[in-house]
């Protein structure tokens, strides 16, 4: 009898054992060796970024089939142009802000060089930050920091090498101290691990976002660039959190003057960063769902059907939808006060039709001033007044009156009364009762604009006004 049980005993361990069998943990045989890092005083004078796998703007290239990618960034200072009338003096890999994508497959090894010419003339050398040293710290690469992302002077060059283990949309950026000050004035970038076999879902267009914060003042020295002012890091502003610009791809609505491109049908991909340094992202595009998200870039933490993408500083994700119809899909950090400043951008489907009318997430561009005082009251105007009034639009297509000759037609005077109280002005001024009739009967808002604010706005009209005559 005894023997008889452990028989059975015998066939029910085997029968567990010929069950299903867990799934190879993909993660298992990683690469955690890389030699030394070599620093030399070598100086290199070519190209300030090279490779096959790198991408320099939004449109991505296919991946480069090569299993070794050798990356050159170099470190510049230079003046960038933030916004038409914002030349920004900035730091950047590979002369650019942001830096060029890199686009990799889990398994491939990243050869890496970069000499730090950050004491070169790139634009008015006058213009320019001081030489300092710089570092390159990615978030994909699984290395000794100390030896990797260690600090070269102007004119040294440091070369090291990884294996990319995981796949995922990572941030790479300058380490130095401060690094929130190296963030801040433009050294980050995109580097791309795809899964080992690929995506599961082929795609039509694959673009790369990044969106980044930008704390700008103007130069203390009262310099300036081609005639512009020029704009340096507002370090106060930086600490406090408190960006003037936060925008995608390095430039304030660039992608509302040039739209990505689709086709009704397509199957879009977006890789979409957040390098902050500071602030969260909810990416969202108007008119359509996120099919598939995969948070930090990894097919391994899909979601399905999601609306926005909550991203904090250095996170990631890529997100798959298709375009149902010919249109502008509006592509919004909806934190909407992160879309005030310039986190906006277009994806043009089709051909392109008459032009919506201007919202909070679809601001159309009109005419840029360079004085600052006037670049700041064309940013309220554009966040605050152009679901209400247009520049240049035409009657008809607002609730209140085309502004384009407001300067013309009312007093100055006339015009900071009504900005500063205008149920005040509704209340005694016939004209402003004219216009109310005129128009509907909806009331101004009061925006409790402060004296310094009113001063902007009228700036920024006589600006447009002026404009106008030549």
């Amino acid at each position: 009898m005894r023997s008889l049980a452990i028989a059975l005993l015998a066939v029910a361990v085997a029968a567990c054992d010929s069950g299903p069998k867990a799934a190879p943990d993909p993660y298992a045989n990683i690469e955690l060796n890389s030699p030394p890092a070599k620093v030399t005083p070598e100086r290199h004078k070519g190209p300030y970024s090279e490779g096959a796998a790198l991408s320099t703007g939004a449109e991505l290239k296919p991946l480069d089939p090569s299993p070794v990618k050798t990356v050159r960034l170099d470190t510049t200072h230079k003046v960038i142009e933030i916004m038409p009338g914002v030349r920004f003096a900035a730091w950047t890999f590979g002369d650019q802000v942001p830096g060029p994508t890199i686009r990799a497959r889990v398994g491939d090894r990243i050869k890496f060089v970069m000499t730090n010419r950050s004491d070169e003339a790139v634009g008015p050398p006058q213009l320019v930050s001081a030489p300092m040293m710089h570092s390159m710290d990615f978030h994909a690469a699984m290395v000794s920091p100390s030896d990797k992302y260690r600090s070269i002077a102007p004119g040294q060059t440091i070369e090291f090498e990884f294996v990319v283990n995981y796949p995922g949309v990572f941030m790479y950026h300058c380490g130095t101290p401060m690094v929130l000050e190296h963030i801040a004035s433009g050294m980050y970038g995109a580097l791309i691990v795809e899964p080992k076999n690929g995506y599961p879902t082929k795609v039509s267009r694959e673009y790369m976002i990044v969106q980044s914060e930008f704390y700008t003042k103007l130069d203390p020295q009262n310099r300036r660039v081609d005639g512009v002012p020029l704009y340096v890091l507002d370090t106060e502003r930086l600490r406090a959190s408190q960006p003037n610009h936060t925008v995608f791809n390095g430039v304030h609505d660039g992608m509302v003057r040039n739209p990505l491109q689709a086709k009704p049908g397509e199957r879009v991909r977006l890789f979409v960063l957040n390098v902050g340094p500071s602030k969260t992202s909810s990416f969202h595009v108007v008119g359509t769902i996120f099919d598939r998200v995969w948070i930090e870039g990894n097919p391994d933490n899909q979601f399905r059907g999601m609306q926005t993408v909550l991203l904090g500083s250095s996170n990631s994700a890529i997100v798959e939808f298709m375009i149902p119809q010919e249109g502008a899909y509006v592509m919004v950090d909806h934190h909407f006060a992160n879309a005030s400043q310039g986190a906006v951008g277009l994806i043009q489907a089709g051909p392109k039709g008459e032009e919506p009318a201007p919202e909070h997430h679809n601001i159309a561009a009109s005419a840029t001033p360079t004085d600052p005082q006037a670049v700041k009251g064309k940013l309220d105007f554009e966040s605050k007044c152009l679901a209400c009034h247009s520049i240049a639009g035409g009657e008809g297509r607002k609730i209140g009156p085309d502004l384009l000759g407001v300067t013309k037609r009312r007093s100055e005077d006339w015009i900071a009364r009504w900005l500063k109280s205008p149920e005040q002005m509704l209340a005694s001024d016939p004209t402003a009762k004219e216009l109310l009739t005129k128009y509907n009967g909806v009331p101004m808002p009061n925006q409790n604009l402060s004296e310094e604010e009113i001063r902007q706005y009228l700036s920024y009209f006589r600006f447009v006004d002026g404009a106008e005559k030549k």
